[in-house]
């Protein structure tokens, strides 16, 4: 879910996030970033980067050892409000949303006509009348818009543009949280529910995009700045930038939108097939259902693997993968060093009879040709909470 940590153009003014003044406090070094300016990483000689000097290799470690801070701000935050609201919803997604109980999320897709993606997105279940959704931010506009045009007129979709989004993910983010709510702590995985954070109302999920244990917290934003500073209070957490968030969710293998999926890729090539929900496969009647369940039948001409070069090089998106036989194979779509395996990574996507863990491939970066080899994803292990 979180777009790509790359600068945009520069040229281009960017949106502040609610928390902008306490990045910049804090010796942040801030991008243009999905139309916001944003911390990339923290200054490795500030006084909150004192916990993980070293920029975003060791930012990335402390989130995988300890408990990291991000900052998601800008991501697209909408209450749906109205009578079968979920029932509505899934008209336009392949997940189960209607047997989606309060106090529970969802991972899910828009999807088009032709089967591709508009966008990933986080769906929870409030109540039996509210849904509460959680898009992409260079994505909201389209996202919103598309919801608007497409459901019925009585539901009323509220974006939340006076909300902040803090996101809390490491194996100590358990124990972090324990101090603050005690029942934000106990939350099953996917779960949500609202709490009372040291007297600031929020609302709490389980989840996350690094493939750690951890929760994202909604809040008004004009007390962000209060939770931010409580919670960097606590001896386990450092604040991490963008450029680590990336370098966590490559590693856990999860898609980024705008790199790896898009309006011209289906779920079936993206190995997102597990968001069709069992029931929705009986009548695939969602946008692109009908297409997605003849890729099921006949297969498709690529898929999305995980690919480890060989050596030291990196391989960022773009770069052309080559098969063994000279033919071209494929495009990489993500790809750059993994602190924690300690080596090259890369996700891209490779044509169907290459597909295999194992087959050997070769990545021409700047010219040279770098041997590499398809690897199953993820590159390290999900530890969310089971």
């Amino acid at each position: 879910m979180a777009q790509n940590a790359l600068p945009d153009d520069p040229a281009t003014t960017p949106r502040s996030v609610p928390l902008d003044p306490w990045h910049r406090r804090h010796g942040a070094r801030m991008v243009t970033f999905a139309g916001y300016a944003m911390p990339v990483q923290y200054d490795p000689a500030g006084d909150l980067a004192s916990r993980c000097r070293g920029g975003v290799l060791a930012e990335h470690l402390h989130t995988r050892t300890h408990a990291g801070l991000f900052d998601v701000s800008h991501m697209g935050q909408a209450t749906l409000t109205g009578a079968n609201v979920a029932t509505a919803l899934e008209t336009l997604v392949p997940g189960d949303i209607a047997g989606l109980k309060p106090g529970r999320q969802r991972y899910t897709l828009l999807t088009n006509e032709a089967g591709g993606i508009i966008d990933d997105l986080m769906v929870a279940r409030l109540d039996a009348d509210r849904l509460f959704l959680v898009v992409n931010a260079d994505r909201k506009d389209v996202d919103f818009a598309h919801l608007a045009a497409n459901l019925p007129e009585h539901l009323i979709l509220t974006p939340h543009d006076d909300r902040a989004l803090l996101a809390l993910q490491g194996p100590e983010a358990a124990a972090v949280m324990s101090r603050l709510s005690p029942d934000a702590a106990a939350l099953p995985f996917m779960a949500i529910t609202a709490v009372n954070l040291d007297g600031i109302d929020c609302l709490v999920s389980r989840s996350g995009y690094t493939g750690e244990d951890g929760f994202e917290i909604s809040i008004q934003a004009d007390h962000a700045e209060a939770l931010a500073d409580r919670l960097i209070g606590q001896p386990e957490v450092a604040p991490i930038g963008l450029g680590a968030r990336d370098s966590l969710r490559l590693e856990a293998g999860l898609c980024l939108y705008g790199n790896d999926i898009d309006e011209l890729t289906s779920p079936i090539e993206a190995g997102l097939t597990w968001v069709i929900s069992k029931r929705r496969k009986t009548n695939w009647d969602f946008p692109g259902g009908m297409v997605m369940r003849d890729q099921l039948d006949n297969g498709v001409p690529r898929r999305r693997v995980g690919i480890r070069p060989d050596g030291r090089t990196p391989a960022r998106a773009q770069t052309t993968i080559v098969a063994d036989d000279g033919t071209e194979a494929g495009t990489i779509t993500s790809g750059g060093f993994g602190p924690s395996v300690n080596g090259p990574i890369a996700i891209g996507y490779v044509r169907k009879d290459l597909t295999a863990d194992g087959t050997k491939l070769n990545l021409i970066v700047r010219g040279k040709t770098i041997p590499a080899t398809v690897v199953p994803l993820p590159f390290t292990p999900h530890r969310y909470l089971r």
